[in-house]
């Protein structure tokens, strides 16, 4: 493509200095950097205002060398990530939040799908595991993880449920599936006597436990046995995620 002239670039843009997504930014500009993706980085104050955000996503559409914008959330309480997220060219927008791809997403027509679920339906086909005809648990409704998680999964035609914290037997609906996908950001939720015999335990979780190691939602060694197939944290979903913005970066500059 770059000898074609269409190259693809990425934009990341972070506001403020959250540790965990400075670390996420820095490895996404290596990954470009390895597949030869140009890339730009605008780390903006914490202070920036809504109009600045804007005013350098509306640049960013504008310009021909950028395929793919990516602003890298949480953002600082004082701006509307809901604003921020439609300001950006859907054409462009290779984290599908926006309104127009989540809706393409709803009824299985899209030209991207969001990182982390595209990156566990990736790890759940190359584990051999059949998604036909499943029962297929997400623990978790988030807009980001949980409800795109969902529509993949009943894409693939497995039977689906989403279970959030009003679910009134969460380890009873657990223990009935045969993959399970836990999104929820709850250290080591998910036990042993919670997971199938033979599941496919697939961890989206990212977090700290009591001595401050990174953990996921799963509490690795109890399940790790039960299990037919289960992802580490760190080193499984999230280098995923990374791969599959990558991927949506190269459609980006195919599609625009």
């Amino acid at each position: 493509m770059t000898e074609e002239g269409n190259r693809p670039g990425l934009a990341v843009i972070i506001v403020g200095t959250d540790p965990a997504s400075q670390v996420y930014v820095r490895n996404k500009c290596k990954d470009c950097e390895e597949i030869g993706v140009y890339s730009e980085e605008y780390a903006l104050p914490a202070e920036t205002s809504q109009d600045e955000l804007c005013s350098l996503i509306d640049r960013l559409n504008d310009d021909s060398k950028i395929s793919g914008i990516l602003v890298q959330l949480p953002l600082p309480k004082h701006l509307d990530e809901k604003a921020v997220i439609n300001k950006i060219n859907p054409t462009k927008d290779v984290d599908a939040f926006h309104p127009s791809n989540v809706g393409k997403i709803m009824i299985g027509d899209y030209d991207f799908l969001p990182c982390t679920p595209a990156g566990v339906m990736e790890l759940i086909a190359k584990s051999g595991t059949q998604v036909e005809g499943k029962k297929c648990v997400v623990v978790g409704r988030s807009n980001i993880v949980g409800k795109p998680q969902a529509m993949l999964l009943l894409h693939k035609n497995g039977t689906v449920t989403i279970c959030h914290s009003r679910t009134k037997d969460l380890a009873q609906e657990c223990r009935e599936a045969d993959i399970l996908v836990a999104a929820v950001g709850k250290a080591k939720l998910i036990t042993g006597d919670m997971v199938k015999p033979g599941a496919t335990v697939i961890d989206v979780g990212m977090n700290r436990d009591e001595n401050g190691k990174l953990c996921g939602d799963v509490d690795f060694e109890s399940v790790k046995n039960v299990a037919g197939a289960i992802t580490p944290v760190p080193g499984g979903v999230g280098p995923m995620t990374r791969a599959i913005l990558m991927k949506n970066t190269v459609h980006a500059a195919e599609i625009n």
